[in-house]
């Protein structure tokens, strides 16, 4: 069925136009990954095969987040969806580049000698980054921003150049564009020095007016960057090592430059087309026209390395546009690839920019509207025609709220005041009735408009985002346009009177957040009471309401001072089997027992503690991913008896069961690293000390980096912090698993207590309103207004609730009480971890073991019988006893 608003890739005729055909892509980046996937979705069952041929040794990435590199250091997260090349008839090849084409044998060969035949292919070759003449420009700690290779090199210099110097690296970028922002915020989080180099007068020449351009200014100076507008670098030269050292700028001046990026611009990639003849624009590119074709009827050109209309486009989205236009093309349809106009944000930096149209007001008689808040560094401005009715483009620089509602509006009717859309207070409201034309494309990265996402809600069911998402493909490339996308579908629900049940269950009508609250108000305290206050039913609960009014009740009771331990009387038989016996249960019905051990420390004591406990119960032992060591295997009547000796010991619950704090990951820091430049390793146990025990919709993790590098992997959690040399940078909403997210930046340059008091906000406000099992990552993601709301809330109390939230904190760390040790203490408690009620001295029979790899593991059905073993010490001692016997033979 086709959507409104949005031209679907046309279906396959009775005559496959494909069939058989060798299709060949040159070029494994954004826009190749989407030909490959474009194509396999709209023809999953076409007889044909495609060969993608990447240069760059990695797999398909999002270069638009390259800075995202940074904060994890690992390219796999960048990786765009691998599933593509699960497909049998798609292969990728990487590593390996395109060296020449042969039109007339329809050959493409690659540096490695590999010669690959087309019937078909297509270009996506991209670009490469320009930099001007300029003598010692190759010097070395010359860099350009373009790959995951750039970036890695970039890290590497940074590091190594600051041990050389013995002191903090001065790093200068040439150019003042997006990149080059980008590049500079880099610099300073790998804790260099630097300063942007712009040869036009102001930042973002290309996107901003010069009003936007000079706030711009302001707010990265604010971030200790430095910038020089109206001044270019002419000359490098050397350091005494040879190596970069000084840049020479055009009004006679010098920077010290240990290192050199270079972000002037890019240039199309078309010399594999040029040199087979094809027709070449005059600025470069494969000349295509609206079907992407090329002067070549078997070849087409795709993405920066093609020029339309004597432009190769820069951005991502005309590239997305024209892969669609050739899948479409080569399924017998009829879509061509025209140009819109196209907003830039910026990001990556810390700092909000964004801007489209006609943001210098060149139409004739164009009108232009303004707001600047030079005190809170905002400039807004709108740009309308001379009647004052139709927006033609704006600016917005330190508060870009209104850019994704307004830029599809481009060319059309504004529909309010100008004026009132950009005051203080006006935006948000003025706006808030408007609703977008069908045709008014509201994710530009994928060409998606608002019938389609109209349809969706009202079609197909996507009564969330996320399903909006899964369904279009909208807001899943950069993402600006998901406030849009949620103002569509809060829209439409509301126009077709539907409203989607957030009720826990059919005994609560309520939502979790919303439950939280009443029973919060209510101060009911045991399961009966809520029922009998906000639900329906007898009492009694099902699976999903009872494990969720007990976290409530947990989080309300340790937030209030209270203590409601979640194997007590009251709210024990309501958990899930791990909570209740606080270890997790495994596939063979055994316990795992994990202690806390805060920031990965442990004393060589407690090791030994531990290894004889594991020894004298034969348990299997293994190092997890939360810096903790785990045993496994011990029955739920061997419980109490292991965690009394841990106890003993001074190790804590790892609450590696509960919807809770499972750890604070941490690297070396100050204390052993040699790159360190903040204590990850006390901060790690100061946060897993404050928020143990803390119970939550999901589980917690938390990450502490003592620099740069993220050794701890800070940004892949729920909770990120990362060490600069101005204090700690605070990220939010990450996780892995599978829905993975990076954690998003919510403040930077925090001393401890200012960092502390930011996460007692985050952590209770997302307690207090996240829905059922929800992470923090979809939390943050479908929070109202975005991260740039949620700080406004947490960093700048923007509700005037932090000092109650740090309070609610406040009093759970004053009320925590370690559960094991709680358990082991009460003989009634304790007298509840047998495997059989009514023959409490009897274990499972059926459990049984075999050794593998020195250690124990589950039997499987394939064993043979006669190496197995009823319990796991029985294994151990067997195993044990053969390898002494096996001694003795060698001696």
């Amino acid at each position: 069925m086709s959507t409104p608003g949005h031209s679907p890739l046309a279906p396959a005729p009775e005559q496959h136009p494909l069939a058989g055909q060798q299709l060949v892509v040159v070029g494994g980046g954004m826009t190749g990954h989407r030909f490959a996937a474009r194509l396999r979705a709209a023809d999953p069952d076409g007889d044909w095969t495609l060969t993608v041929i990447g240069e760059e040794p990695q797999r398909p990435y999002d270069r638009v987040h390259l800075s995202d590199w940074f904060d994890h250091r690992r390219e796999d997260l960048l990786s765009l969806d691998t599933g593509v090349w699960d497909d049998p008839r798609i292969t990728l090849v990487t590593g390996d580049k395109a060296e020449s084409l042969d039109r007339s044998a329809h050959t493409v060969t690659c540096a490695s000698g590999t010669v690959h035949e087309y019937d078909r292919l297509v270009l996506a070759t991209g670009s490469w980054a320009w930099a001007p003449r300029a003598e010692g420009k190759d010097l070395p700690g010359s860099f350009s921003y373009r790959t995951v290779a750039d970036v890695e090199s970039l890290a590497a210099w940074v590091a190594e150049r600051g041990e050389t110097l013995g002191r903090e690296v001065r790093g200068v970028v040439v150019g003042g564009g997006v990149l080059g922002l980008e590049a500079a915020a880099a610099l300073q989080g790998l804790g260099a020095h630097s300063t942007v180099v712009e040869f036009a007068d102001r930042l973002m020449a290309v996107q901003l007016d010069d009003g936007g351009g000079e706030m711009l200014r302001l707010l990265i100076q604010d971030k200790g960057i430095d910038v020089r507008t109206g001044v270019g670098a002419t000359a490098f030269r050397p350091a005494e090592d040879g190596a970069m050292g000084t840049a020479e700028l055009t009004d006679g001046s010098e920077l010290p430059a240990d290192i050199v990026v270079f972000s002037t611009g890019i240039r199309p990639r078309d010399r594999i087309g040029r040199e087979a003849g094809l027709v070449i624009g005059e600025r470069g590119g494969v000349v295509v026209g609206e079907s992407c074709q090329t002067s070549d009827p078997d070849i087409w050109a795709i993405g920066e390395c093609a020029s339309f209309d004597g432009v190769c486009a820069g951005l991502i989205a005309p590239g997305n546009d024209m892969a669609d236009v050739v899948v479409d093309r080569f399924l017998g349809g009829a879509r061509t690839h025209s140009r819109a106009e196209d907003g830039t944000k910026l990001k990556g930096v810390g700092v909000d920019a964004a801007a489209f149209g006609d943001v210098n007001a060149m139409t004739p008689d164009a009108l232009e509207v303004s707001f600047v808040d030079p005190v809170h560094r905002q400039y807004r401005k709108l740009v309308l025609s001379d009647d004052a009715t139709i927006l033609l483009g704006g600016v917005f620089v330190g508060d870009i709220s209104l850019y994704s509602q307004l830029r599809p509006l481009t060319g059309r009717a504004l529909g309010a005041d100008p004026s009132a859309v950009i005051a203080p207070e006006g935006g948000g409201d003025a706006l808030a009735g408007a609703e977008l034309p069908d045709d008014a494309v509201v994710c530009s990265c994928n060409n998606i408009a608002a019938g389609a996402v109209r349809h969706a809600v009202n079609e197909q069911g996507c009564h969330t985002v996320g399903a909006i998402k899964e369904c279009t493909t909208a807001g899943t490339v950069c993402g600006s346009c998901v406030p849009t996308l949620t103002k569509i579908l809060n829209q439409e629900l509301a126009k077709s009177g539907i409203e989607v049940s957030r009720a826990l269950c059919e005994h609560f009508d309520h939502s979790r957040a919303e439950l939280y609250k009443l029973v919060e108000e209510g101060g009911q305290e045991t399961f009966t009471e809520v029922v009998a206050a906000h639900g329906t039913g007898a009492g009694r609960g099902c699976a999903v309401c009872r494990p969720t009014v007990a976290s409530i009740l947990s989080s309300l009771g340790a937030l209030a001072g209270k203590r409601h331990n979640p194997v007590g009387r009251q709210l024990g038989s309501l958990q899930d089997t791990n909570d209740h016996v606080m270890a997790n249960i495994q596939k063979d019905g055994t316990y795992s027992v994990i202690p806390a051990m805060p920031a990965g420390e442990v004393t060589p004591e407690k090791l030994l503690v531990f290894a004889q406990v594991a020894k004298d119960y034969g348990l299997y032992v293994k190092v997890n991913g939360a810096q903790r060591i785990g045993m496994f295997g011990a029955r739920l009547e061997q419980l109490p008896e292991i965690w009394e000796r841990l106890v003993a010991a001074g190790f804590q619950s790892g609450h590696a069961y509960g919807k809770s704090l499972r750890m604070v990951k941490s690297c070396l820091g100050t204390n052993w690293c040699r790159f360190g430049v903040g204590d990850s390793t006390a901060m790690a146990a100061r946060l897993e000390a404050r928020y143990r025990g803390l119970r939550s919709p999901h589980k917690l993790k938390i990450g502490v980096s003592g620099c740069a590098r993220e050794c701890a992997e800070a940004q892949a959690k729920d909770v990120g912090v990362i060490a600069t040399h101005r204090g700690w940078n605070l990220y939010v909403g990450g996780n892995g698993g599978a829905q993975p997210a990076h954690a998003q930046l919510l403040v930077e340059d925090l001393d401890d207590e200012t960092l502390q008091r930011c996460i007692d906000r985050f952590l209770i406000l997302y307690i207090r309103q996240a829905d059922k099992l929800q992470r923090t990552a979809r939390w943050v993601e479908e929070y109202p207004g975005g991260i740039a709301e949620l700080r406004r809330v947490v960093v700048e109390d923007s509700l005037g609730i932090g000092e109650e939230l740090e309070a609610a904190m406040q009093r759970h760390a004053d009320s925590y009480v370690d559960e094991w040790a709680e358990a082991v203490n009460d003989p009634e408690r304790r007298a509840k971890f047998v495997s059989f009620i009514n023959a409490p001295d009897l274990h499972d029979k059926s459990l049984r073991y075999v050794i593998e790899r020195e250690q124990i593991r589950p039997a499987r059905p394939e064993d043979d019988p006669a190496d197995t073993f009823p319990t796991p010490l029985a294994a151990k001692e067997h195993a044990l006893a053969g390898a002494a016997h096996l001694s003795q033979e060698d001696q």
